[in-house]
């Protein structure tokens, strides 16, 4: 069996910035909602879709704000965006899909745990994790772990993470605490770029292992002299940025592998949603019922 692992915050957002808009009988704007219900019963549709769960940004805040000021909040969300975020869970659920809200760790931490949890599994031919973030290719083993971006349709094993960014998963933190990920906050350390990054951590894997001194890397980057005094200066900086970056494995999910088999909706509560969100036909679209 394959297990996909959604990332329900990216899919509302793609939802909203990509779905038409729409508004329940009271006026609300709920486009993203009816979008991302669209784009769940879609991949449940698909044959080697058997065990699904969905992860959430309960809240944008996580326990990583502790550690950094500068790390990413919720400022600068739409508000209608932000108002749907408690609605998308529920659509989720009333889907019968496992869904994680996480409050204190991100979705991208839920996701993580489950992978390691669950690619180890003897009945568990492979993890899908559902999310074109490059944070997730860290997750990434062999093409027992990969990352599949569903609207590029384009997916990443192990080998895929190496030629796309330059180094291993493993290397990835260490990675985007060199380069910065906007994104998440995360400023990265001055003057190190994509490239050069790449080139010192495919050979020295770790930013602790990197030596001080330029002139005993024993490969070729340009302004090495520069990127090696900048990151004496910020060496600190890169460990922190790093540790953010660093996605958690030790998530406390309650379920176990068969609470992930995906058995049908819910007709009850999917009813109710559509009654709340105004979409008439959104049970004529469901191929498979619970109950």
């Amino acid at each position: 069996m394959k297990i996909h692992l959604v990332d329900g915050t990216y899919e509302l957002f793609r939802a909203y910035y990509g779905a038409p808009s729409a508004v329940d009988p009271k006026g609300r704007e709920v486009g993203a909602t009816r979008g991302l219900l669209r784009s769940l019963l879609s991949l449940l549709r698909q044959d080697d879709v058997t065990h699904v769960a969905c992860a959430f940004d309960h809240v944008i805040e996580s326990f990583r704000n502790e550690l950094f000021d500068g790390y990413k909040t919720g400022e600068g969300i739409e508000p209608v965006l932000f108002a749907q975020f408690e609605l998308a869970e529920r659509a989720a659920a009333a889907l019968g899909i496992v869904v994680w809200p996480m409050v204190k760790f991100e979705a991208d931490d839920a996701l993580a745990t489950g992978a390691a949890r669950f690619r180890d599994s003897r009945k568990v031919e492979q993890v899908v994790i559902c999310s074109p973030d490059k944070d997730l290719t860290q997750c990434v083993v062999g093409q027992s772990v990969v990352c599949y971006d569903r609207r590029r349709e384009k997916l990443l094993d192990e080998a895929g993470v190496v030629d796309k960014f330059g180094v291993s998963p493993q290397s990835i933190p260490d990675w985007l605490g060199l380069v910065g990920d906007a994104a998440d906050g995360i400023p990265g350390i001055p003057g190190w770029g994509a490239k050069s990054s790449a080139v010192l951590l495919a050979r020295y894997r770790h930013i602790e292992d990197i030596p001080e001194e330029a002139i005993l890397w024993n490969v070729k980057v340009q302004g090495a002299k520069r990127l090696a005094a900048s990151l004496r200066s910020h060496r600190e900086e890169a460990r922190l940025y790093r540790l953010l970056a660093i996605l958690r494995t030790d998530v406390p999910l309650a379920e176990e592998l068969e609470d992930l088999h995906w058995k049908g909706a819910r007709r009850e509560h999917l009813e109710a949603l559509g009654k709340e969100l105004g979409d008439k036909n959104l049970l004529d679209r469901v191929h498979g019922w619970l109950d």
